[in-house]
Order: structure tokens, then sequence, then C-alpha cells
């Protein structure tokens, strides 16, 4: 499993939900977008609807009719009934789960301690790969 922290600092988190989301869809892959807040949730979903001139992202709650057939699923938990195989977790908080290939933690100044514990307590697991990515000039670069 791969665990991708990045950094927020100039770009709303809903833009750089939509960014990955992208990203995932061109894939091939589902996603699953989680955050504790119904304000945050329904604000990513504006911004997948609107995320290009020529497209939109597809995407609807996890608890609402047609789940299991979204692209991309908004929730407060990590239960993903589209089979989504990314999740990203964009309120900063970073939860317990299975079953995703990659992960994606959404961080800001607020919760940066919150990340790095997090960082730290995902060393030396078996099978696990983190990277760490920042904004330097408007685009994101690896930096670990």
């Amino acid at each position: 499993m791969k665990v991708d922290f990045w950094q927020l600092s100039s770009d709303p988190v809903e833009k750089v939900v939509s960014l990955i989301a992208q990203r995932v869809m061109d894939s091939g892959e589902r996603l699953l977008v989680v955050s504790k807040s119904p304000d945050q949730r329904q604000t990513v979903s504006r911004e997948l609807w609107k995320a290009g001139s020529e497209s939109f992202l597809a995407n609807g709650e996890a608890s609402g009719a047609g789940a299991a057939k979204q692209p991309i699923l908004l929730s407060d938990a990590t239960d993903a009934p589209n089979s989504a195989s990314h999740v990203i977790f964009a309120d900063g908080e970073y939860r317990e789960q299975s079953g995703f290939q990659r992960v994606f933690l959404l961080f800001d100044d607020d919760t940066l301690d919150a990340a790095r514990a997090t960082w730290r307590s995902l060393d030396g697991i078996d099978d696990l790969e983190r990277a760490f990515f920042r904004q330097d000039g408007g685009k994101w670069i690896k930096v670990a």
C-alpha cells in the first residue's frame, strides 16, 4: 500500500481533491473521499462536478442511492460501497483502513502535528510505501 502525505499551502482542499481524483479516474480506478465535515464534502462535490471545461467528475455520497455505481464517493467513514481502490482523507485525519491500494492524507497547518505523528506511526510497516508532497510555485513536488 502507498500512503501519500500532501501538505496544503496555496490551493484549497477541494482543488487538490479534484486534481488527485482526475488522476485516479484517468487510471481507471475508483475513489473514496473521506471527511467528517458534511460542509467540506459538499464543497468537494461541487468542485468535482465542475472539474474541467469539457468534463466533470461524477460523484455522490456513500449513503445515497446507487452508491455502488459511483466512480467517486464522499463519506465520513472508510466503507467503500463502490469498491474504491484509492482513498483521500480530505479533513487531515488519518483513519485505520484496509483494502485500499493508495491512501492520500491531505493536511494543513492545523493538522500538521497529527500528520507528523501518522508518518512516524507508519514507519517500519511491511509492504507500506510513504511519500511526502509539497506545493512549490504552484506545482506539486515529491519531497520524500
